[in-house]
């Protein structure tokens, strides 16, 4: 094998996508600092516990783990940039009001997520602390929607769950002999109802019927009164189907009200082009989300590009609790989605030691021209640029900027 080949699903970043990326990781930053977001940036590795506090099994699977040669303890490459955010907030910030943050850095997996995708995703995202409040959901999710935006996504849908719906059935009637929880919920996420029936069997009738309704509580719905939005004929919704076939206990029903009161806010009628749908099935993540979740799709991509939620009390463990609420996007599979600009316009300049010269370029350059000089028996050949003036002398020996002619 040559030595030169990278790992699978594992690639370099070309002159063009990677202005992409970074254009567009610019644009995204600006925004969140425009609704007043503060950017953090977490280190690569840290002690693994920290990592995977609060997380499900299937954050461990893809977190690479490495032994630390100076205290002997097990480190993480991070696979999930949230948990280091929230530890932030609560360990190192510790402020009492509401924290706004954002974050844009590379996570590493041991596995694709899916099999076209990268091991080595770029994440982007903004976490909200300190409200517990259905304006908080509200704003990052209008935040998600303006970021999708920024990246010419025009067509858009948000899938909303909420994830206290299945502990609140559990809790309900207690462990399920034999039923492992992770196993329960890859059933539920696959929708596999005949392997859900399966493990079911030994559940009481009341909490098999339950879980065994979920993955066909999932549709569009009417939101914000917006025209067009309306379920089809005979089709009660499925938040309405969810109250009939699930018991009304006191979480179950406060889950189902606070997404209809999510679903209700006018905020959705400025976006004609975004799609809402319910899926109480849809428990994709790394289970420290406790409440409202969503996962945003576009048209060209067949995986969700964002997903974010509540995650509430996950800071616990760093010694504080809060409220807690954010999202974070594959940044480089959004670039991939930019429409290919044409190179960049750019001057040409001759190598030289002339003092003149170099003020012509450095005055250039700060006027935010770019300058190629060429060196010495080399040939321009650029992907990202396209020379189309040139620094040459005048009749008088001045530098001026002129078109360049064309052989």
């Amino acid at each position: 094998m040559p030595r030169w080949l990278l790992p699978e699903n594992i690639s370099d970043v070309l002159p063009s996508e990677a202005r992409r990326m970074e254009e567009l990781r610019r644009r995204l930053l600006d925004l969140y600092r425009s609704y007043g977001y503060e950017l953090v940036v977490p280190p690569m590795i840290e002690h693994i516990d920290s990592l995977l506090t609060g997380s499900g099994r299937d954050l461990g699977l893809r977190t690479f783990q490495l032994v630390d040669q100076l205290s002997g303890r097990t480190l993480g490459v991070r696979a999930d940039i949230t948990p280091q955010v929230a530890r932030i907030d609560a360990h190192l910030l510790n402020r009492s009001g509401v924290a706004r943050l954002c974050y844009a850095g590379s996570v590493l997996h041991t596995r694709a997520a899916s099999p076209f995708a990268t091991r080595e995703p770029m994440q982007v995202g903004a976490e909200l602390y300190g409200h517990a409040g259905l304006e908080a959901d509200l704003e990052v999710i209008e935040l998600l929607v303006r970021s999708l935006d920024a990246a010419d996504c025009r067509r858009l849908r948000i899938d909303l769950c909420h994830v206290g719906i299945v502990p609140a059935l559990l809790s309900l009637h207690g462990p399920v002999p034999g039923l492992d929880t992770e196993d329960l919920y890859a059933l539920l996420q696959g929708k596999d109802v005949p392997g859900l029936a399966e493990a079911l069997e030994p559940a009481p009738a009341g909490l098999r019927d339950a879980l065994l309704a979920l993955p066909g509580l999932h549709g569009r719905i009417a939101i914000g009164g917006k025209e067009g939005a309306t379920p089809p004929a005979g089709d009660a919704g499925p938040l309405a189907r969810a109250r009939r076939l699930l018991p009304q206990v006191g979480p179950v029903s406060e889950a189902l009200d606070r997404l209809e009161r999510l679903a209700a806010s006018p905020m959705w009628r400025r976006w004609p082009g975004v799609e809402v749908s319910i899926d109480l099935a849809d428990l994709r993540g790394y289970r420290y989300h406790n409440g409202i979740t969503f996962a945003a799709y576009v048209e060209a991509l067949p995986f969700a590009v964002a997903r974010g939620g509540r995650y509430d009390d996950a800071g616990r463990v760093f010694g504080r609790a809060r409220p807690a609420t954010g999202f974070s996007l594959e940044l480089r599979a959004l670039a991939d989605l930019q429409p290919e600009q044409p190179p960049a316009r750019a001057i040409a300049a001759p190598w030289s030691d002339d003092p003149a010269l170099a003020d012509a370029i450095a005055g250039l350059r700060a006027a935010g021209e770019i300058v190629i000089q060429s060196l010495p028996g080399s040939e321009r050949d650029q992907q990202e640029f396209t020379c189309d003036r040139e620094l040459a002398t005048d009749d008088a020996g001045r530098w001026i900027v002129r078109a360049l002619t064309q052989e």
